[in-house]
């Protein structure tokens, strides 16, 4: 189990000189090279950068889902020495646009958001209250609930978006890692969404998110800037700094300005 004082006195995740790399002999790519990084606890992250930054593969290489070099870890304890069922209670996954989703197609959107209570339950036990009442409780979060019935490969992009969304939630990790969970969202559902992540936030959740949409990011309370697989910035989304790493890694063909209390991200 997590010591309850190791988690409060460390970050909520941690990378000690990550690498990684994609694709096999001569297209094998370098993505990230040499990456630390320290997320803290009970915030929202936002990870921008412009494609190819390697974005996407830090956040499944936090997840443990991508073969690397160097270490993560979860609560200060190394991700790849814990038991996957202790991982996978503690630390919930939502890959970019449901990717590899197309097998669940014909589950119901209820069975898709059971699985994500996989890590609650003993081998071959059905299902108990505790997780109907999680799944319950994360469809209505995502208004997805009055489909329940529905198979998952009915559903539009977005009311499919806000199911994956459902069955993150329903594990009720402490972690919760999201890449492009804004992918097919409409602003209405894309202001749910923040509403959402600050209401968990709130509970004590820590939030990563990949997102391009970099006003949006800057919601968030802290930021990573990628670049060609480096951290070109990690801190604070209110800080000037974050906001001058922003516009350089983007070739200062955006600018961030103020409005109100918030910062949006505007075409020079």
């Amino acid at each position: 189990m997590l010591n309850t004082d190791t988690r409060l006195a460390s970050p909520a995740l941690q990378t000690l000189d990550l690498h990684a790399t994609l694709g096999l002999g001569h297209n094998q790519r370098h993505v990230l090279q040499g990456v630390n990084l320290s997320l803290a606890r009970n915030r929202w992250t936002s990870i921008v950068g412009p494609n190819g930054a390697g974005k996407s593969t830090l956040l499944r290489a936090l997840a443990g889902v991508l073969p690397h070099q160097g270490e993560v870890l979860l609560h200060g304890q190394p991700l790849a020495r814990m038991a996957p069922r202790e991982r996978a209670r503690a630390l919930a996954w939502l890959a970019q646009s449901g990717a590899g989703e197309a097998s669940a197609d014909d589950l119901t959107v209820y069975d898709v958001a059971l699985l994500g209570r996989l890590p609650h339950q003993a081998w071959l036990a059905p299902p108990g209250p505790a997780d109907h009442a999680a799944v319950e409780r994360a469809l209505r979060q995502t208004q997805a609930w009055d489909w329940q019935c529905r198979p998952l490969g009915a559903l539009s992009g977005g009311e499919r978006q806000r199911v994956l969304l459902a069955r993150l939630l329903a594990v009720e990790a402490d972690v919760m890692l999201m890449d492009e969970p804004l992918a097919n969202l409409d602003p209405p559902h894309q202001a749910d969404w923040i509403a959402l992540v600050r209401s968990l936030v709130a509970q004590g959740k820590t939030v990563v998110s990949v997102l391009h949409e970099i006003t949006l990011a800057l919601m968030a309370d802290e930021v990573v800037v990628m670049q060609q697989g480096r951290i070109a910035h990690a801190g604070p989304t209110h800080q000037a700094a974050a906001h001058r790493a922003l516009e350089a890694v983007f070739e200062h063909r955006i600018a961030i300005h103020a409005l109100g209390p918030r910062w949006v991200a505007l075409p020079e």
